[in-house]
């Protein structure tokens, strides 16, 4: 089925496929942002439901905290400056996440805990072709393809992302070495919310798991907040003050 009603090569140069990634990081992340989340994780056999609240400063800076259910609550993901953590009341430990571990599952889901940390690597660490234009639902969708630097520290061969003109992010698919596409993260609702035009559901979902997924929706959100950087601090990882 096809996805878009047309699709056309990209001739304008003064479209820039940067500015574009850029400006869609952006105005999802604003320079803070306030969230309440709810997490669905789909497996065949079972499906798992979490309640989270999340923050953000900049880019660097991101606070995410489980309040539902109860056996999850306070389970938090700190990220600060490129380092990440978390934490689990059951243990009463902070633990930092190392490189080596950056691919693996975050909190059980189909994202990783190199999907939470760093959402603009993307930005500083690849580079950007515009391929394409398309039309759909009345607006303009750019198709970009995003190629990392030879030494940048990331695990895809290449990522392609749908980026409407009003920066929501419409998909983005993940290519590993050998160019095979290994899971894509799909937009399913888009809604006004925080004073801004966001996608307000989206799954991940791996290629070769038919009825394996995870969808995160957002239920509530503030941009332009005022947070102060305590809040993103190893201490209030482990007892929350805010």
């Amino acid at each position: 089925m096809l996805l878009f009603a047309c699709c056309s090569v990209v001739a304008d140069e003064q479209v820039s496929a940067s500015d574009i990634v850029r400006a869609a990081v952006d105005h999802w992340r604003g320079i803070s942002s306030y969230s309440e989340m709810t997490m669905v994780i789909h497996r065949p056999d079972w499906e798992r439901r979490m309640s989270m609240q999340a923050w953000t400063k900049g880019d660097e800076r991101s606070l995410v905290r489980v309040t539902e259910p109860r056996k999850d609550r306070g389970n938090a993901t700190l990220t600060n400056d490129n380092e990440m953590w978390t934490f689990s009341p059951r243990i009463n430990r902070v633990i930092k996440i190392p490189s080596s571990m950056m691919g693996q599952s975050w909190m059980g889901s189909d994202f990783s805990n190199k999907d939470v940390a760093r959402a603009d690597d993307i930005v500083d660490q690849y580079s950007h072709t515009l391929l394409s234009t398309m039309e759909r639902d009345d607006h303009t969708v750019y198709e970009i393809e995003s190629v990392p630097f030879e030494d940048a520290a990331v695990v895809w061969g290449r990522e392609v992302l749908l980026i409407r003109e009003d920066h929501v992010v419409l998909e983005h698919r993940f290519y590993d070495q050998d160019d095979v596409l290994v899971k894509a993260l799909t937009t399913l609702e888009i809604a006004d919310m925080g004073g801004r035009t966001v996608a307000s559901r989206q799954r991940m979902q791996k290629t070769d798991e038919d009825n394996e997924w995870t969808e995160i929706r957002v239920d509530n959100v503030e941009y332009e907040v005022n947070i102060t950087d305590s809040l993103f601090t190893l201490s209030n990882l482990r007892n929350p003050r805010n």
